[in-house]
């Protein structure tokens, strides 16, 4: 079963968080999807990991970039993984559990649940997602980010 890791955002947005955690995805070395839930956030998703830093962006492609298997990092909204990645991410409480069961034709060695836990809906979304994911039989993980930034493994 893959280990799905929680991100619980409270002092940082998703444009901050997530293309950290993407870049050091990218020097395990793995590959990574990254799934949304609306063409206008998979807009901004492919915006962001162009422009988060000047000094860096992480390399990725969607659907009709071309050469999707090559693609060190995927953005979609469907549960494919054209590129083999080992991690996948999910955003704007995404349901993990279509493209994390077995059976799929790929597993992961890592699931990777992002939520802002100022938004009730989002955190009402993960706390049924850790049931359920649980309850499939996956090792999952809590992370609660502090006041500074950083990460507090909660569970």
């Amino acid at each position: 079963m893959t280990e799905v890791w929680f991100y619980h955002m409270q002092s940082q947005p998703l444009a901050k968080v997530l293309p950290s955690l993407v870049v050091k995805t990218l020097a395990k070395p793995w590959k990574a999807v990254i799934q949304t839930s609306s063409e206008a956030r998979l807009a901004a998703l492919d915006d962001l990991l162009w422009t988060f830093s000047d000094v860096s962006f992480v390399p990725h492609g969607r659907a009709g970039d071309g050469d999707s298997a090559s693609q060190p990092v995927y953005l979609t909204m469907e549960n494919d993984v054209p590129n083999g990645a080992e991690a996948r991410f999910f955003v704007d409480s995404v349901n993990a559990a279509p493209a994390l069961a077995p059976g799929t034709g790929h597993s992961y060695a890592r699931g990777i649940i992002l939520f802002d836990g100022n938004d009730p809906d989002e955190l009402s979304a993960a706390r049924t997602q850790w049931k359920v994911l649980k309850g499939a039989g996956h090792a999952v993980t809590y992370w609660q980010q502090n006041t500074g930034g950083g990460w507090d493994k909660k569970a």
